[in-house]
C-alpha cells in the first residue's frame, strides 16, 4: 500500500533508506493518477519489499518543483536514496510490475 508522505518524510524514508523506493507525484483533481492509484496498490501487494509513496504535489509544491515534475502522474524510483528511473503518465499493472521488477 502507497502511503502518502510529507517532504521531511521524504528525504527520511526516501532520501535517507535502503532498498527501492517508488514515489508517485499525484494530485486529487488529475484523472489519471485516480486511474493509476489501484495499479500502484495491485504491484505493492506483488512487491512487499518495496516502498511505495505518495506525494500530493498541490501540498509539496516544492518537493514537486526541487525534481521538476512537470506532469502527473509522475513516478519516480530511487534506489538506496539515489533516483533510478522516471516515467511520467499512467501505466497498466503489467507494465509497471516489469518496470519495478527491474530495480527490485
Amino acid at each position: 500500500m502507497a502511503k502518502e508522505i510529507n517532504q521531511n518524510e521524504f528525504e527520511q524514508n526516501v532520501l535517507g533508506g535502503k532498498g527501492l523506493s517508488v514515489v508517485d507525484f499525484f494530485a486529487t483533481w488529475c484523472k489519471p493518477c485516480q486511474m493509476l492509484a489501484p495499479v500502484i496498490e495491485e504491484v505493492s501487494k506483488k512487491y512487499q519489499n518495496v516502498s511505495f509513496y505518495k506525494i500530493d504535489i498541490d501540498k509539496e509544491s516544492a518537493l514537486a518543483d526541487k525534481y521538476y515534475v512537470m506532469s502527473v502522474p509522475t513516478i519516480m524510483f530511487f534506489k538506496d536514496g539515489e533516483m533510478v528511473n522516471q516515467i511520467v503518465g499512467y501505466r497498466s499493472v503489467e507494465e509497471m510490475e516489469e518496470i519495478v521488477g527491474k530495480f527490485a
